[in-house]
């Protein structure tokens, strides 16, 4: 090869001239060929390591909990059940490198209630606010509990009611998606459960 007609065609782009050597021949044995560079990056990544780069930035809300009656809990009295919808929304991060980013978007899907009297529930949505004027002996619609007994002697006087809501997390980029599963966060909050006594006159 012309190695002066080979440098006059060279690219106006990033690259270099490389020669192949062959063990035991002198000069250049396998010729002289120029390589463009790639992108710093965007050939060698992966779109799945990038969604796991996104996932570690998922800036995932600390648990709200909201109950009614607000405070203290009555026994054979419903109690409303829910997150404050600021918890309860998807969240989304992205991870890139040139040419290429990948983002991932977490959404709530599931409740579980731990009421810390042996009960637990699920609820599929973050449960109905209480509303003034709803009849306070009525069921919460989507998400709550009777209490059958007091919180008197547990710890504190009070019953550690538990939420733990799970993440249906998806990732997309560079013509790729998936999911990952497993994510959850959890809140913990302390209730007290009250007995009230009924008083009986004598006519």
């Amino acid at each position: 090869m012309d190695l002066q007609a080979a440098l006059g065609g060279a690219r106006h782009s990033p690259g270099g001239w490389y020669e192949y050597v062959c063990p035991g021949m002198a000069g250049t044995g396998g010729g002289i060929t120029w390589l463009a560079a790639q992108p710093m990056g965007a050939a060698a990544a992966d779109p799945a390591v990038l969604a796991r780069q996104a996932v570690s930035k998922l800036d995932l809300p600390g648990l709200r909990i909201a109950m009614s009656p607000v405070g203290t809990q009555l026994v054979a009295v419903p109690t409303w059940l829910w997150i404050e919808q600021g918890s309860w929304r998807p969240r989304s991060a992205t991870a890139q490198v040139p040419g290429l980013s990948v983002t991932a978007t977490a959404t709530p899907s599931q409740v579980v209630w731990r009421t810390g009297d042996g009960a637990t529930l699920t609820c599929t949505g973050p449960g109905t606010a209480w509303t003034e004027g709803t009849d306070p002996a009525t069921p919460s619609p989507t998400c709550g509990h009777t209490y059958r007994r007091s919180s008197a002697g547990m710890p504190q006087g009070s019953f550690p009611v538990t939420a733990t809501v799970t993440w249906t997390v998806a990732w997309a980029g560079g013509g790729q998606g998936g999911t990952v599963p497993g994510l959850s966060t959890t809140s913990t909050i302390a209730v007290r459960v009250t007995e009230v006594q009924a008083v009986v006159a004598a006519a």
